[in-house]
């Protein structure tokens, strides 16, 4: 690996490990009850909602991409911590919607503001052709981690 590669290595890693550890803390303090992983799902499930997009188990657990075991065990808890809920679709009772609380809805507008702050603060740094460039490079380091989960699965 040559010297860019290198430095773009160690900078993928570290904002990767940055973004995370600094969005767990700035909601820590209000919702001491929540991992990263639990907002994250609130979130999907908060855009389905709002979205008109499938909300039933299996197509959240895709869309977190992990599976249906997972999902429904991290909903269960949710459901307990007030976060979610799990409502029998009123057309087929055969099938449940999973749905989220108000306490859901103010978690995941914190969350919101929190990347809200991020982005308005790197673009304010940047210039118009800089962040066209940016988001270019941003969309072929999304593009490598989705076929590589594609190749994972």
């Amino acid at each position: 690996m040559d010297q860019h590669g290198e430095a773009l290595n160690r900078f993928l890693v570290e904002v990767f490990n940055e973004i995370l550890k600094t969005e767990e803390n700035a909601l820590a303090k209000a919702y001491k009850d929540l991992s990263l992983r639990e907002l994250h799902l609130i979130e999907e499930v908060c855009r389905a909602a709002d979205e008109g997009r499938d909300n039933r188990a299996t197509a959240i657990a895709a869309a977190q991409r992990v599976t249906a075991g997972t999902l429904t065990t991290a909903v269960s808890l949710l459901e307990r911590k007030g976060y979610l809920e799990r409502r029998r679709d009123e057309r087929d009772k055969r099938v449940v919607r999973i749905l989220p609380t108000a306490r859901a809805r103010e978690a995941d507008a914190r969350h919101a503001r929190f990347h809200e702050e991020m982005v308005a603060d790197i673009l304010e740094t940047l210039t118009e052709e800089e962040t066209v460039i940016f988001v270019r490079a941003l969309g072929s380091v999304s593009a490598f981690f989705r076929a590589k989960h594609k190749e994972t699965m």
